[in-house]
């Protein structure tokens, strides 16, 4: 999407140079992403009738004509899309359609079913929330008729992002949406559905799992469904729940289904979930193999107990240079962003929490700044430009290693420039390198002196005790990344049930691991484990992390 520029480019040199700039700097920011005029949109696209989608009364099939090429403008949709959607979207900043949504809006706002295949820099967001908003407000959904929309996103920082976007998008109109995601309070979800949410965003086993328990859940009434990013669910082996989620919606629907890749898996899925011939949509989704040849990748494993000790200690010798580092969750972003600002290590950071106008102002000082350390979530940069840097570090394992490689393809890179990636992974995680080598990406393990790793682990405990905002956030923070690491989609490399939380805690400044509650089934006790020819073995710490970290079984109903 085309954003609005802002003319007034000054260049910084230092961290402090773009915090002051931020102050200043309005909301007008520039992504480069517009299309190019040669790529039309097609207009011999597979067309399917639509059900026609009952609340009362049904909507017959909108046959709008339009006709949008791919570098349209937003306003283009003026007549087609409401009012208020449309100054939403001049609000947030967008003037042109990306690729994907010149695809996909014209046939989803005439009611047909759509299969897209997009990356999820596409912008293919607003290509399936507008038309579902629209269709909510046409249909006069309220409170009390229930949820007409359901957005199924594979993770939970997917689903924080995709509910962000639509609440930005929804905030002319009057009806309502919410968000139920695993890890959630369960309780307060249930009174918030059963209170009416019109167009509601889910993971999907918490969303399977309030279709099946939750009294006063309307969804008999749902109109749209919608799933984002399905092949990474099939991927993780959800493919009996999705399809079983399915069978409990109305049959009588719009559906709306993106994936980032086509598989026959993928195929028949599509078939089972849309009973008519849909809408086939694409954009580009090659690799920039180009850039891969450019990148020089290293991976450091890493004693879970040093973890923070390393970053800190390579974030402090590279001062000087562009540094973005990547973390699970917006919670753990927010947490290290305030501890490596008290250690005086100037950094600025970007996450699906902040307002959609702070974060691509502080996203556009940080692109046209020399040098600087920018904190983020890999989800919170899919829509955004990635810019040229010289480092990427990934200090929390990546959810996608797709993504991941999709990711460092989109940094940009001059003639005879290269740039470096940094991996942190602990022993038992090297499994996950196989997914470089079957790109064909060189790898290569960084040694690092630990005892030139700076030792200020006492300080950071100290400094986490005595500063309450701090130990909030720290607490915050590790529950957050405990959470975020158990519904990580490669299981066999990431297990939890391996995760030492006493060891974890401790880059929190944490001497005691907070208690976190994992709503999963068949999951009694978090045994941390000590690597040693494979045995287990238990120390004192070790049996309080079990005691302190007890996992809350769903309710048998």
């Amino acid at each position: 999407m085309t954003r609005k520029k802002n003319k007034n480019k000054s260049t910084t040199k230092v961290i402090t140079e773009i915090d002051e700039s931020f102050n200043n700097s309005g909301s007008q920011t520039t992504n480069g992403c517009e299309i190019s005029e040669k790529e039309k949109h097609k207009k011999d696209v597979k067309r399917a009738g639509s059900h026609n989608l009952k609340l009362g009364k049904s909507l017959p099939q909108r046959q709008l004509g339009l006709e949008i090429s791919s570098s349209a403008s937003f306003s283009e949709l003026k007549g087609k899309v409401s009012e208020e959607t449309l100054q939403a979207i001049e609000d947030m900043g967008f003037t042109r359609m990306t690729e994907i949504q010149a695809k996909a809006i014209p046939p989803l706002l005439e009611g047909r079913d759509l299969a897209g295949n997009a990356r999820t820099e596409s912008g293919k967001t607003l290509a399936f929330l507008i038309p579902a908003i629209e269709l909510i407000v046409k249909l006069k959904f309220k409170p009390k008729t229930g949820t007409g929309c359901i957005i199924i996103s594979p993770t939970r920082e997917s689903a924080i992002q995709t509910f962000g976007v639509l609440q930005e998008l929804m905030k002319y109109h009057q009806n309502t949406c919410g968000l139920v995601m695993d890890g959630a309070d369960r309780e307060s979800e249930a009174k918030k559905l059963q209170n009416g949410i019109n167009i509601l965003v889910a993971t999907h086993g918490r969303l399977f799992d309030h279709l099946q328990n939750t009294p006063g859940f309307i969804y008999k009434n749902l109109s749209c469904l919608i799933i984002d990013e399905v092949d990474r669910i099939l991927d993780n082996g959800s493919g009996n729940k999705l399809k079983q989620i399915i069978n409990l919606l109305p049959e009588k629907r719009l559906n709306i289904i993106f994936s980032a890749r086509s598989n026959r898996q993928l195929k028949n899925f599509i078939r089972l979930a849309i009973k008519t011939e849909p809408v086939y949509v694409g954009g580009d989704d090659s690799y920039n193999m180009a850039t891969l040849k450019k990148l020089e990748h290293g991976y450091v494993v890493c004693p879970p107990e040093k973890k923070f000790l390393l970053l800190f200690t390579f974030l402090k010798k590279n001062r000087n240079k562009k540094i973005m580092v990547f973390f699970s969750s917006c919670l753990s972003v927010k947490f290290h962003d305030m501890l490596l600002n008290y250690l005086d290590l100037p950094v600025i950071s970007i996450h699906g929490k902040q307002e959609h106008k702070k974060r691509t102002a502080t996203f556009f000082n940080f692109c046209n700044a020399e040098s600087g350390i920018l904190l983020c979530t890999d989800v919170v940069t899919r829509d955004l430009d990635i810019p040229a840097v010289d480092w990427i570090v990934q200090y929390d394992p990546p959810d996608d290693p797709k993504e991941y490689i999709h990711q460092l393809t989109r940094i940009p890179c001059g003639e005879g420039e290269s740039f470096q990636g940094l991996i942190l992974l602990r022993p038992e995680e090297k499994k996950f390198l196989m997914y470089f080598k079957s790109f064909k990406i060189p790898v290569s393990e960084m040694n690092f002196s630990w005892n030139k790793v700076a030792d200020i682990q006492f300080q950071i405990e100290k400094l986490i005790r005595t500063n309450y905002a701090l130990n909030l956030a720290a607490n915050d923070a590790f529950k957050s990344c405990v959470k975020s690491y158990d519904s990580h989609l490669f299981k066999r490399v990431f297990d939890i049930k391996a995760l030492d939380l006493t060891k974890l805690a401790k880059n929190f400044g944490l001497l005691v691991p907070p208690r976190v509650d994992l709503n999963i089934e068949n999951f009694e006790e978090i045994r941390t484990r000590k690597r040693n020819g494979g045995d287990f073995e238990h120390s004192e710490n070790q049996q309080k992390t079990k005691r302190l970290c007890k996992f809350i079984q769903p309710k048998q109903r």
